[in-house]
């Protein structure tokens, strides 16, 4: 597993179970610290065809970091696991980025959850 503090107020770690990349956000994610973040999530990472990501402990969230979920929506599934919180919630929604993911309850449940086609 791989761990990235960015200045103590994000968390990201990464690991892969199959082709499937989980990745667990915890704290705060802004412009300033998203780095980890984008790495974790490169579309471009080889054998991914899924990324599973833990948003329970996500205290905070900027559209910089949404960007990036977005990005890597383009080429695969992205599933939110875990309740997701407020803030998160409520960017999703007056942005109208909610429905490019889909969300399960765990990230075991988010490994296998089915997920809509992706369109051409």
């Amino acid at each position: 597993m791989d761990t990235h503090n960015a200045e103590a107020r994000g968390r990201v770690e990464t690991r892969s179970e199959g082709n499937v990349r989980i990745v667990v956000m915890a704290g705060e994610f802004d412009m300033d610290n998203v780095a980890p973040l984008r790495t974790a999530m490169d579309p471009a990472v080889p054998g991914v065809t899924r990324f599973v990501l833990d948003v329970a402990e996500v205290t905070f969230i900027d559209s910089t970091a949404l960007s990036i979920m977005l990005h890597a929506a383009l080429d695969h599934p992205v599933v939110l696991a875990g309740t997701v919180p407020r803030r998160l919630a409520r960017l999703l929604e007056i942005t109208g980025a909610g429905p490019a993911f889909t969300t399960a309850p765990s990230v075991a449940e988010g490994t296998v959850v089915p997920v809509p086609p992706r369109r051409g």
